[in-house]
């Protein structure tokens, strides 16, 4: 199977970061990008170097993927450790293994502690798990790689313990972009749904009192689907089984043809089966389908479990954005969550690194409840908003800039110049980038004109050094540029291409330091800008 460019990246990324003496790596890649697929091209090479390898997952569908992938993209078979089932004495080279089952001192005590050279963990974000950590301090020495959909900031950080590194990430919005997911499409309902007396359990919502704020709710969300759903192949994810149970009989009779699967569903697999070939519009569930299931043709989401949790937020409305023949784009259904006490998961999480764009995207998509609305263009939209609402504050701070004759640019200013939302909300996950900054890191942001004193962490620094090579490579101005043009009143210099700052600048100097006429630098728009 040929690797597309990305996955070409992300697998060459992995390989350079256990080169480079990071034996715990990271892999980041939204649901629908083939993360099995490149985890299986490395596990290939790591046999190709001798290596056994243990693939390591929790729940059966996902070794069951795992193992079909393998074979189907490189050839390769697995043994399997799980229940009755051992790979010890197998010659195969790979094992796709249960954490459950792993994790029995019995069981593992069995292998060495070198038999397993290469880990490679399914669903990383469960990895911190006392299972998990159990099987991965058996095998100290091996080389561990963490797969996993798009993690919120809090699993970052507490993935951040275990894994000394992010070898590769790739955004949801870039997949979009670049034709390999579905565009999604935003619906807000107005409905309001009253969850101020939910409480909070293990860092979400309890499910038992979401069921109870929901019920009342469950007739006028059928009607809500009837106007939006028609035509439509349809996945809901709701709090209880007997929520599920209920929903899927409210909306039969609401003239949908509803289905309902759970973990003690005998005919679950006739019943998915049914679902994708058209027998059913409507799949009901209580967050059996968010991992190991995959079926392109849906193309309409509505969760109706709430959650604070990033990470389970973008599972559930992964199963929408796969490409499939005819489908033009994934609807979204959200809803006014009345809550005053708990910070909800919203569709601007799917696409906003910044918590302060992600605010005034969901306050815009609230504000414009009932209109379709294109994710990306939401976002254009907000960060937009955002960036205005900064232009009073960073005004003043150039303006304190030039009084103190600061021939460097400051990085708040060089971040909004270049509209950076990645710099800008970048909070540091791993042990080295919570360090200080190195002095030769703050050595070379000063020759290159960034000032290195409000930089308080080595990730940040390195964000910004390795943004300020991609600009060089790509002909973006200078931060000194953007300090000049931009103390003389110019806009967004940072989005201006290296040669047109200069032609400017050039301009200035030949005419003695001043604006030459008919230039208003508010309102000037260079040819070749650049967005990034």
């Amino acid at each position: 199977m040929e690797l597309r460019p990305y996955q070409i990246e992300a697998k060459d990324a992995v390989l350079k970061q256990w080169g480079q003496g990071n034996l715990r790596t990271l892999l980041v890649l939204p649901t629908g990008c083939g993360k099995t697929v490149v985890f299986a091209k490395i596990a290939e090479d790591c046999v190709r170097a001798g290596d056994r390898v243990l693939i390591l997952a929790h729940r059966g569908e996902l070794l069951n993927q795992a193992a079909d992938k393998l074979q189907r993209t490189t050839g390769l078979r697995c043994a399997v450790e799980k229940a009755e089932q051992s790979s010890l004495g197998s010659w195969y080279r790979v094992t796709v293994g249960s954490v459950q089952s792993m994790q029995r001192e019995k069981r593992l005590g069995k292998f060495p502690a070198d038999y397993f050279k290469t880990i490679i963990i399914d669903e990383a974000h469960h990895c911190l798990s006392d299972g998990y950590q159990k099987v991965l301090t058996h095998f100290p020495e091996a080389k561990v790689l963490g797969v996993t959909a798009t993690p919120d900031r809090g699993d970052m950080r507490n993935l951040g313990e275990f894994f000394q590194s992010l070898s590769y990430e790739y955004t949801l919005p870039k997949a979009i972009r670049e034709g390999y997911l579905s565009p999604i499409k935003a619906l807000t309902i107005p409905l309001k749904i009253d969850l101020s007396g939910v409480g909070v359990q293990a860092g979400d919502l309890k499910a038992g009192e979401i069921d109870t704020a929901l019920d009342p709710y469950l007739y006028q969300i059928a009607e809500e689907m009837k106007r939006y759903c028609k035509g439509r192949k349809t996945v809901v994810f709701l709090p209880l089984v007997k929520t599920s149970q209920k929903f899927r009989d409210i909306l039969n009779r609401a003239g949908f043809r509803a289905a309902e699967v759970n973990g003690e569903s005998g005919d679950r697999a006739e019943v998915l089966a049914g679902f994708e070939a058209g027998r059913y519009d409507v799949l009901c569930n209580s967050m059996l389908l968010t991992e190991g299931w995959d079926c392109p043709s849906v193309d309409c989401i509505v969760v109706l479990r709430p959650t604070k949790v990033r990470s389970l937020y973008c599972q559930m409305v992964g199963r929408g954005t796969r490409l499939s023949p005819g489908k033009e784009h994934l609807l979204l259904l959200d809803f006014l969550w009345h809550t005053e006490r708990h910070e909800l998961c919203h569709p601007a999480a799917l696409v906003c690194e910044s918590e302060e764009v992600a605010q005034k995207m969901t306050s815009n998509m609230e504000a414009a409840a009932g209109c379709l609305m294109d994710l990306e263009e939401a976002k254009r939209q907000a960060s937009g908003d955002v960036v205005a609402q900064r232009e009073a504050a960073l005004a003043q701070k150039l303006s304190e800039m030039k009084r103190r004759k600061r021939s460097l640019v400051d990085p708040l200013q060089f971040e909004m110049s270049i509209q950076a939302e990645d710099l800008s909300g970048y909070v540091p996950a791993f042990g080295w980038e919570m360090a200080p900054p190195s002095d030769e890191q703050k050595k070379t942001l000063e020759k290159l004109g960034i000032l290195p004193d409000g930089i308080d962490n080595a990730g940040k620094a390195s964000k910004l050094l390795d943004r300020l090579d991609r600009r060089r490579e790509e002909g973006l101005t200078t931060p000194k540029q953007i300090r000049f043009l931009e103390s003389r009143g110019f806009q967004h210099v940072g989005t201006w291409r290296f040669d047109a700052a200069k032609n400017l600048i050039d301009r200035i100097a030949g005419n003695g330091w001043r604006i030459p006429s008919g230039i208003t630098p508010q309102e000037y728009k260079p040819g070749g800008r650049v967005k990034e």
